[in-house]
């Protein structure tokens, strides 16, 4: 089958690699018919990770079932399925209580697995045409039959549930204010979640015009941080005050405003900054253990500085880390069906497998145009 193949920085490419097979009887295979681009692929496209040359990547995937393991109950050949990118057995201590991001099982010495994704485990990613899925009836979601919503539907693997995710940890109630840093995918979703929720007032930080605009589109209100302090523009604009909720949808290639160097604390710093006392940050961006292409050595191990005193001082709450997928897809895949959500407003482009290696360099460039990308490999 083909796949797109990691051989190292800045260079993927579309070639043949073996076909997946049924491993364990609880096992599915799926024939993929959308795969996305994510922001935390461009991680280990631009070497910033420990991935090697051979990783087949993906971990947004969606397809129809193909063939059953013999031990499979709910899911049958036929059956269009949503995957979450975070994969779970469904009965480790974690994944029992809603934790499926942190599951013991499916990574062995690691808490939590993925598809495609360096340190997450053995599993081949599904910008291929076909995937393999462990423990299939835990992480299929179920999707209706034909073809309507598909890019909608898409968007549940990662960047919808993700996003609502950053609003939910920062426990985003009706008629608050909020400050979501990024827009990105990830960012405008965790913004359009804060819409879903109720927010009064949502700000969104970034400095990439065709982003700013998608922010205003959907109702919230654009902050450019190249045009001055972004902490400062929101106060002005409120007033002298704060708001009571920030999402971190950046992560640790963030970058600062006066030069565009990288300042992987930036975004923390001024989430300290903006939340009024007593309120909450929620961070679904991404941080990791290690860093190779930092330029500071303490990034590079992981660590960054940030202004703890003040954090205490304020009073702040945080909350990290990834996606439990599965505690929010059923749910948002019905405001979907209902027509209540719209998540693919965020897709920029429908492109066939072959596409990728283009898309994944102008996707990297932030190339106007290339803001979410989906690959069919196979028809729906």
């Amino acid at each position: 089958m083909k796949a797109v193949v990691y051989e190292g920085p800045f260079n993927v490419q579309v070639e043949e690699v073996e076909d997946p097979r049924i491993e364990a009887p609880t096992d599915a295979l799926v024939r993929v018919t959308s795969t996305c681009i994510c922001g935390s692929d461009l991680h280990m496209y631009e070497g910033r990770t420990k991935a090697e040359p051979g990783i087949v990547f993906g971990h947004e995937n969606q397809g129809i079932v193909e063939e059953v393991g013999s031990a499979v109950v709910t899911v049958r050949s036929g059956d269009r399925v949503n995957l979450p990118f975070n994969i779970g057995c469904g009965f480790c201590n974690n994944c029992e209580r809603g934790y499926t991001g942190f599951c013991l099982t499916v990574n062995p010495g690691f808490a939590g697995g993925a598809y495609g994704y360096v340190n997450m485990g053995p599993y081949k990613g599904g910008q291929a045409e076909h995937l393999r899925v462990p423990f299939a009836d835990f992480n299929c979601l179920q999707l209706p039959e034909g073809e309507e919503h598909e890019a909608d539907f898409a968007m549940l693997s990662d960047i919808f549930p993700t996003g609502y995710h950053g609003a939910a940890i920062a426990e985003v109630n009706p008629g608050e204010t909020v400050a979501v840093f990024g827009a990105g995918p990830v960012g405008i979703m965790a913004a359009y979640s804060c819409m879903l929720r109720g927010a009064s007032v949502v700000y969104v930080v970034d400095r990439v015009p065709e982003r700013l605009s998608k922010a205003e589109e959907i109702g919230c209100v654009p902050i450019d941080f190249s045009r001055g302090d972004a902490v400062d523009q929101i106060r002005e604009m409120r007033g002298g005050d704060g708001v009571m909720k920030g999402i971190d949808a950046v992560g640790y290639q963030a970058q600062s405003g006066q030069d565009g160097e990288e300042q992987p604390n930036i975004v923390l710093e001024e989430l300290i900054r903006v939340v009024n006392p007593t309120g909450k940050i929620g961070i679904p961006g991404l941080y990791v253990p290690s860093d190779p292409g930092a330029g500071d050595p303490h990034a590079r191990a992981g660590m960054l500085p940030i202004s703890f005193g003040r954090l205490f001082e304020k009073g702040l709450s945080l909350h990290t880390g990834q996606c439990n997928v599965k505690r929010y897809n059923r749910y948002l895949r019905d405001l979907i069906v209902a027509g209540r959500a719209r998540p693919s407003l965020i897709v920029s482009n429908e492109l066939p497998l072959d596409a990728a290696p283009d898309a994944y360099e102008k996707f990297d460039r932030r190339v106007e145009g290339y803001t979410k990308v989906v690959l069919h490999p196979v028809a729906a």
